[in-house]
């Protein structure tokens, strides 16, 4: 029986790298975003509210960030097994959850070193594609994934 694992960890140094992307896909985009980037654990290492972001949008990017890292998939509609969710379904979970801890909207991607979930970024501003954008743009910046 082994008692340890090796596992990777997203550092301080590699969110920058990711946010400093994920900025400036958001200004190519022409989009004011708030972007969060949390660590395996769901803890925040760095979020930002760009000039004219909305300021809903800070809770809602964290929460973002925080689902993808603990599901360990995009956030969607579906529940953490892949399945559809009605309204009330998606609600019950989020209040299960808390609602600080899980959301069924668009725009929260885990990270993925080597198959490894090393944490999550959760962009909200602009539409779903959009948001997509930005989080492709600052995984790539530290040759991650945001899937498997």
């Amino acid at each position: 029986m082994t008692a340890f694992a090796n596992s990777k960890r997203l550092t301080s140094n590699g969110a920058k790298s990711m946010m400093s992307a994920a900025i400036g896909e958001a200004n190519a985009l022409r989009i004011a975003a708030t972007i969060a980037i949390v660590d395996a654990g769901g803890h925040l290492l760095l979020l930002e509210r760009m000039d004219g972001g909305r300021f809903h949008t800070v809770h809602s990017s964290l929460t973002k960030a925080v689902c993808a890292s603990s599901n360990r998939r995009i956030t969607t509609t579906q529940g953490a097994q892949g399945q559809d969710l009605d309204v009330l379904h998606a609600i019950g979970l989020s209040l299960a959850a808390g609602p600080e801890r899980w959301t069924a909207m668009e725009g929260g991607y885990p990270v993925f070193v080597d198959q490894e979930c090393v944490g999550g970024i959760g962009v909200s501003g602009g539409d779903w594609e959009q948001d997509q954008k930005i989080a492709d743009a600052a995984v790539a910046a530290i040759d991650a994934t945001i899937g498997s």
